[in-house]
């Protein structure tokens, strides 16, 4: 077994947590359909139905950062799958509607847990020659969770208790990460950074081979010159800007409209007359096109950079929206006019904001206040993930889909303006250079 192998063995062991997270955030919309009326909800009963998962992942980014500081990365890798598996089984055969919520809040704190730790861990194990390709493979495997959810949706439809094998389903994948991350190792930073050489380096002689001992002294040089940032250090001048405008690409990612979509395609599609055989297998087709240009993001935004990725991801979703309001208002649902905008939208989004979102938050941030200040920009993103997962439903309710799209819309052209205005380019400059431009400026 090779090195690289072996490093691309353990960081896929990793990604599951990625295609758990993708799976648990897609499958509650195959269950709309169903479950709303099984339950009899209102639209905001529905909508917090929906938001309520990601009250449970508020909660475990907040908690996994320290416990994983304290444990390790691989012990809470285990919980995490324990997390899914357990409560998936649970999800889909609640006796009540706040059963359901109680445990759609416990599997959002494996889904946050698994957000912070798979990409932190394949990070870790990762010689940095390779890492940016090992570190994306968890990108991949949150989009082929979120087609899989689609799939196992659409194939479950015509089953009795539909629903609830749906939200079971998420126990098979589960169960398979559970077995499988026993066998990965410990973090080699994390053993070193508690003293424990010994173990460090037989991990490390498996990924870096002879330059085990070279790598263990790099780590504990890092780490000596590692200078944690307080909040008062988030107000400096030039940083406090650097984080306000963290929070905007973050929260700008999630009230897109994209999640809308993720989230609620039954409803949007529903309203064009779709029956919800066709609405699931619209979403099968939502899924594949959000994996088909993940990769084509990954392949661009080293070349073309992230500043006029995301100008045109934006200005180009704008345009989308727009006309996906212009089909519902003039009822243009004959042929397959609707769905080709709405996956044309849905193509923009996962070449562009999708991804590009990610990779600027982990570059504008100084070093000294980096894990901070991500910390900070990735729990707004999930605050604003919460808002419009539970107020979709309201809103297309009260405004009705054409002004629900063109709200979309403007709001993605008001994004463009203030990317056009603010934001960097980070492409070709390493850390340290962009740093030091920011201070001079």
């Amino acid at each position: 077994m090779t090195q690289r192998y072996y490093v691309f063995l353990i960081s896929s062991v990793a990604a599951f947590g990625g295609l758990l997270f993708g799976f648990d955030i897609a499958i509650f919309s195959g269950t709309i359909p169903f479950i709303q009326s099984y339950y009899h909800l209102s639209e905001a009963q529905l909508g917090w139905t929906g938001s309520s998962l990601y009250v449970g992942c508020i909660i475990g980014t907040l908690i996994t950062g320290p416990f994983a500081e304290a444990f390790g990365r691989k012990l809470p890798l285990i919980i995490a799958a324990a997390i899914f598996m357990v409560s998936s089984v649970f999800m889909g055969w609640s006796s009540t509607h706040s059963a359901l919520i109680v445990w759609r809040i416990i599997a959002g704190i494996g889904v946050g847990a698994a957000s912070m730790l798979s990409p932190v861990y394949i990070a870790e194990v990762s010689p940095a020659a390779i890492r940016g390709r090992m570190v994306s493979i968890n990108q991949l495997t949150i989009v082929t969770g979120i087609l899989l959810a689609y799939f196992s949706n659409y194939i479950l439809a015509d089953v009795e208790n539909n629903w609830r094998w749906m939200f079971a389903s998420g126990a098979i994948p589960s169960l398979l990460f559970f077995v499988f991350v026993f066998m990965v190792p410990e973090s080699p930073r994390w053993l070193v950074s508690k003293g424990k050489l010994k173990k460090a380096n037989a991990i490390l002689s498996k990924i870096a081979g002879d330059e085990a001992v070279q790598e263990i002294a790099l780590i504990q040089s890092r780490i000596q010159k590692e200078v944690k940032g307080k909040f008062s250090d988030l107000l400096a001048p030039g940083v406090l800007f650097m984080v306000m405008l963290g929070i905007t690409l973050a929260v700008f990612q999630q009230i897109s409209g994209a999640n809308a979509i993720f989230f609620y395609a039954p409803i949007i599609f529903e309203k064009a007359g779709m029956n919800v055989k066709d609405q699931l297998f619209q979403q099968i087709m939502i899924g594949a096109i959000n994996l088909i240009f993940t990769v084509v993001a990954m392949l661009l935004v080293d070349k073309l950079g992230r500043k006029k990725l995301m100008l045109a991801g934006s200005s180009l979703m704008a345009l989308w929206l727009f006309l996906v309001g212009i089909c519902y208002y003039y009822s243009l649902f004959d042929g397959y006019l609707l769905s080709f905008f709405v996956l044309a939208f849905i193509a923009t989004y996962a070449a562009t904001l999708a991804p590009v979102t990610w990779v600027l938050i982990s570059e504008i941030f100084p070093s000294k206040v980096r894990t901070l200040a991500v910390s900070i920009s990735t729990g707004m993103l999930w605050v604003a993930c919460f808002a419009l997962a539970y107020g979709f439903p309201v809103l297309i309710a009260v405004l009705d889909a054409p002004q629900t799209f063109f709200l979309f819309s403007f709001v993605c052209l008001t994004y463009f303006f203030i990317l056009w205005k603010f934001a960097p380019e980070t492409k070709g400059k390493t850390l340290e250079q962009f740093e030091m431009e920011t201070i001079r400026h």
